[in-house]
C-alpha cells in the first residue's frame, strides 16, 4: 500500500485537528483496492479507479471527517435503487449513487472498520 507523497505533504501542511482519523481512513481505503489512485480534489484526498473518481474525503471540518461515495463529477443517469443494497448503517444517502460516511474519532472508525471495508470494495465494484 503506497500513500501518495503529494497527498501526504498537502495534508501535513494543513495541520488538521483530525489528522489521525484522516490517515487511518487513507490506509483503510488503500487496503481495499491496490488499483485506486490517490490525488487531491476539493481540498481533500480523492480516490479514483481508471480515471473515474469514486471516493472523496472531506477533511476541512475540525470535528468530523467524511467519505463521500460517488460516481465522478459528471452527472450520470440515476440508478433506480441505491447503489448498495446494504449500507451497514454507516451511509447517509444523498442520491441513489451518492452517499456519505461521517467519523468523529479513530474509535468511531474502529467500530465499523470491517463494514467500511465491505462498503468501499462494493462501491468500487458497482459505481460504474
Amino acid at each position: 500500500m503506497n500513500l501518495n507523497d503529494e497527498v501526504s505533504k498537502f495534508l501535513s501542511e494543513l495541520n488538521l485537528p483530525l489528522d489521525k482519523e484522516i490517515q487511518y481512513l487513507r490506509r483503510i481505503i488503500h487496503s481495499c483496492d491496490e488499483n485506486l489512485a490517490e490525488n487531491i480534489k476539493w481540498n481533500g484526498p480523492n480516490y479514483s479507479l481508471k480515471g473515474e473518481d469514486r471516493i472523496t474525503m472531506r477533511v476541512q471540518s475540525p470535528k468530523i471527517v467524511q467519505l463521500i461515495f460517488h460516481r465522478g463529477a459528471k452527472v450520470k443517469e440515476q440508478p433506480a435503487n441505491k447503489l448498495l443494497s446494504n449500507d451497514y448503517g454507516i451511509l447517509d444517502w444523498k442520491a441513489n449513487d451518492r452517499a456519505i460516511a461521517s467519523f468523529k474519532s479513530v474509535d468511531s472508525i474502529l467500530l465499523v472498520e470491517s463494514k467500511l471495508q465491505l462498503i468501499i470494495k462494493e462501491w468500487i465494484e458497482l459505481a460504474k
